[in-house]
């Protein structure tokens, strides 16, 4: 079958040079350049959009939480990362992500003590003494309610929205809710968030008048406030004297600013409320505001600092309602804005695994790199929903290669197979038949390298999807370090590339939280990592980690610089555990952080591939406190 295979693959890789000289020739946002893309008054092509947004929804999810219908660790940050999957699901019309909102609405509405699902008490209905969170809530069931129509999600709305009114208060500053039960500050955020929730309850209530009422009131509220300065930007909020308290300016006040006078204007029609939106998003992308070289960027951005849990969710809340700025007002700057990022965003702010970071220029630095997990892929998500066209493109193809970030660690001498298997997924109403082209690095190879895949799309609400098994041969003498490998599909005028970033490694030596971690992170489970430098396993999580030993080894040892309530067991198949380590005590304090030597000789056995994988899996001793397992360091001796 090799002649075949192979006139396969010349035959994909000529009709894949003619596509891309085709794309070159009309200058089509969808090729891959090196620096942030240009301002164009054009949108990205509408199906490579679609596909793009499509891989990294997927990602998103894959870190939600079913049993806790949450992403872990953060309740505002879950709310605002659900409103992005379904502003997703409403663009593109994929619908797959329905049951995980609805799984959310039934398992949290209820009342729950601080610290299983927010840090502060859940008094029912997605309420609590953060009136912001509570907002953030309201505003995703609206979005559930125009997915869905079902009357449920909008009665909640309205149940959060009589909650918020409790904190109107005009006896300080003339007005403005409260950010907080105990009624310290009012600010930006809070504020924003109420103009946008009780518009959007009006523009969704037949008849009302109420809503309305206070969204007018608090939008004229806002405007004479004092927290938009004079440069037109929105600083974080006010002082006890009711002055504007000259904090940050950050880009989701920004962004609230504009959202909220726009859905305040479809209910008015006021041309004023227009002239200041208009206003607010020319402040944004003006001289000294949210913008650098072109790219939105929060002042935590900097490659000397690191963005907090809440920053990292920033910019995509400002991109939600830009994208409703240049859908409303059909203005080619804005869409230009939305597509630079986008373009931005794909080629300089991706992983080989389709993660996006929290610095959408891709800037990295030693001391303070930039940051990938599924707060700063929901906020990235925003920016690439918001270039899809409306109506949604009939057709979309996409690509994945799993693992994505594969290791490998040779023998001395001879070859090691890599199994990796690509995933095709399409949307649209007729056959496809999909050319596949896959390109290694001089001296490997892959099995199939060229190959046809036929897919029956039928609509755009659940995408088909179909695999192929591939077998990549790596030389033994392939230096250390990260190689790269492209697949390519291609069908009906569609085209689109993914690839595996293969790390060859003779070593295991790498700190937890870093990107130097992420090929050996088999497994993240439901963990998490505050920065750099740490991964941690509460409750009912985990992480695991893959150790493919190579084959000759004859014995080896890990080292875990790890602390606070660890459980630690090995496997040879992830299926069956052996434990190795595990605290007895109930430490909070870090007081037992040392390092640990496993012995993983018993372990060594040689699998199908020819290595000697070894799992190693991180949890909770005592499940019930909330301090699992934590490693800083990981380090392997090894023997061949």
């Amino acid at each position: 079958m090799k002649p075949v295979i192979d006139a396969v693959r010349v035959h994909v890789r000529t009709l894949l040079a003619v596509a891309a000289l085709t794309v070159m020739a009309a200058s089509s946002p969808t090729a891959v350049t090196a620096a942030p893309a240009q301002p164009t008054s054009k949108r990205a092509d509408g199906s490579t959009a679609v596909a793009r947004a499509r891989v990294a929804a997927d990602v998103l999810m894959g870190s939600y939480d079913p049993g806790k219908a949450w992403f872990p660790s953060s309740w505002w940050n879950s709310a605002v990362a659900l409103q992005t999957i379904g502003d997703y699901m409403q663009r593109t019309g994929d619908r797959r992500y329905i049951g995980p909102l609805d799984n959310t609405f039934e398992k949290d509405k209820g009342v729950f003590p601080a610290g299983v699902l927010s840090g502060d008490p859940l008094l029912g209905n997605f309420t609590s003494r953060a009136i912001d969170d509570s907002e953030w809530w309201g505003l995703t069931w609206l979005q559930a309610y125009d997915l869905t129509g079902d009357p449920k999600y909008l009665d909640m709305a309205v149940t959060i929205a009589n909650y918020v009114d409790g904190y109107w208060d005009t006896s300080t500053c003339g007005g403005g809710v409260w950010w907080d039960g105990e009624r310290t500050y009012k600010n930006a955020v809070t504020n924003g968030l109420w103009i946008r929730l009780t518009a959007e309850l009006h523009n969704r209530i037949p008849g009302d008048t109420v809503w309305l009422a206070r969204s007018r009131t608090a939008w004229t509220w806002f405007q004479g406030s004092g927290m938009v300065n004079a440069d037109g930007l929105v600083n974080d909020g006010l002082t006890n004297a009711c002055t504007n308290n000259g904090q940050t300016v950050w880009s989701y006040n920004q962004g609230l600013a504009i959202g909220a006078g726009l859905e305040l204007w479809r209910a008015t029609r006021d041309p004023q409320i227009l002239t200041t939106v208009r206003r607010l998003a020319d402040a944004a992308i003006g001289p000294n505001a949210l913008v650098t070289e072109g790219i939105l960027t929060e002042r935590c951005d900097a490659t000397d600092q690191t963005c907090d849990d809440n920053g990292k969710q920033f910019k995509g809340i400002f991109m939600r309602y830009w994208t409703d700025l240049a859908d409303t007002t059909h203005d080619a700057r804005y869409a230009a804005f939305a597509s630079q990022q986008a373009e931005s965003i794909w080629s300089n702010d991706r992983d080989a695994a389709g993660r996006l970071g929290t610095r959408w220029s891709g800037a990295t630095s030693d001391d303070h790199p930039n940051v990938f997990d599924w707060r700063t892929q929901a906020s990235a998500l925003s920016a690439l929903t918001g270039v899809i066209p409306i109506p949604t493109p009939s057709a979309s193809l996409a690509a994945t290669l799993s693992p994505a970030q594969p290791v490998v660690m040779p023998a001395a001498s001879g070859t090691t197979t890599l199994p990796i298997d690509l995933g095709v997924s399409a949307t649209g109403f007729f056959p496809l038949t999909t050319l596949v082209s896959v390109d290694t690095p001089a001296g490997w190879s892959a099995s199939p390298s060229g190959t046809l895949m036929r897919l029956q799309p039928h609509g755009n609400a659940t995408p088909v999807e179909a695999s192929r098994a591939l077998r990549i041969t790596v030389p033994g003498s392939t230096p250390d370090g990260h190689h790269r490998m492209t697949a390519n599909v291609m069908a009906a005028g569609l085209h689109f590339t993914t690839q595996a970033d293969v790390l060859i490694a003779h070593a295991i030596d790498f700190d937890t939280g870093t990107v130097d971690e992420n090929p050996w992170l088999f497994d993240a489970g439901g963990s998490q990592s505050n920065g750099v430098q740490n991964r941690f396993a509460d409750g009912g999580a985990h992480f695991t980690y893959r150790f493919p030993l190579p084959a000759d080894t004859t014995s080896a040892q890990v080292i875990l610089t790890i602390d606070a309530e660890f459980l630690v067991q090995v496997s040879v198949d992830n299926e069956h555990w052996t434990t190795v380590l595990r605290e007895d005590r109930p430490i909070t304090d870090g007081s037992n952080k040392a390092d640990r030597i496993i012995d993983l000789t018993p372990y060594l056995t040689t699998s199908a591939d020819g290595s000697k994988p070894v799992y190693l899996r991180v949890s909770d001793s005592f499940p019930d406190d909330g301090w699992g397992g934590r490693v800083y360091h990981v380090k392997a001796n090894i023997t061949e």
